[in-house]
C-alpha cells in the first residue's frame, strides 16, 4: 500500500489518522461517559485529564490530517456514483472536520474558562484560551455538548454511508479505507477498470 493517496485510493498515512481518529473518539466518548457517573474524587479528576488529552489528541490528528490531504490530495470517486452522493460526501467530510476541530477547542475553551491546568498526558501545559469567565464556560460547555450530538449523527451517518456503499452499491468506498478488504464482487476501484 502506497504512503500516500492515489486516485484510486487512500494511502497508509491516511488511513492509519483515520482509523487512530476512530479509536480516539471512541474512547473519548467511553471516557466522557464514564466521567459523568463518577463522585468527586481524585480518580475522577485523572480521569478527566484522560478526557482532556485523548480531545487534544484528536485536534492534533484532525490537523495533521487536514495538512495530509493538502499534500497527498484525495482519491476520486469510486466509478458510477451519482454526482450528488459525491457531493453528500465532500459536506458530510466537511462538517465532520469542523466538528473535530471544534469540539476539542470548545472543550479547551471550557476547561481555561473553568480555570483549570490543561496538561496533554501529564507531559507538558498548554496556554489558557481565557482567563475565568462564568459566561465563555457556560457557553463552551453548550458548545461542547451540541457537538458532542452533531458528531454523533454524522459520524453514523458516516458509517451508515460506507456500509451502504459495500452492501448495496457494491463499490469500492469502504475497501479504499480498509486494507486488505476486496472490493465486492471485484468492484472497481477506478474508471479505467471498468470493462
Amino acid at each position: 500500500m502506497p504512503i500516500r493517496n492515489s486516485s484510486e485510493r487512500w494511502g497508509w498515512v491516511s488511513i492509519t489518522i483515520h482509523w487512530l481518529t476512530v479509536l480516539m473518539v471512541l474512547s473519548l466518548v467511553v471516557v466522557g461517559l464514564l466521567m459523568q457517573e463518577m463522585s468527586n474524587s481524585p480518580a475522577k479528576i485523572e480521569v478527566y485529564a484522560l478526557h482532556k488529552s485523548f480531545g487534544l489528541t484528536v485536534l492534533a490528528l484532525t490537523v495533521l490530517r487536514l495538512l495530509w490531504r493538502l499534500v497527498a490530495g484525495t482519491p476520486a470517486a469510486v466509478p458510477g456514483m451519482p454526482r450528488w452522493q459525491h457531493l453528500a460526501a465532500q459536506a458530510s467530510h466537511a462538517a465532520l472536520y469542523v466538528i473535530l476541530l471544534a469540539m476539542p477547542l470548545s472543550g479547551w475553551l471550557y476547561n481555561s474558562a473553568s480555570g483549570f491546568p490543561l496538561k496533554w498526558f501529564g507531559l507538558f501545559s498548554l496556554p489558557k484560551l481565557s482567563a475565568y469567565d462564568a459566561d465563555v464556560k457556560a457557553f463552551a460547555l453548550a458548545m461542547h455538548e451540541w457537538l458532542f450530538i452533531a458528531l454523533a449523527v454524522i459520524v453514523l451517518v458516516h458509517a451508515l454511508a460506507a456500509l451502504k456503499h459495500h452492501h448495496f452499491d457494491r463499490d469500492a468506498t469502504l475497501a479504499r479505507m480498509l486494507p486488505g478488504l476486496p472490493p465486492p464482487d471485484g468492484a472497481p476501484l477506478r474508471d479505467k477498470d471498468i470493462r
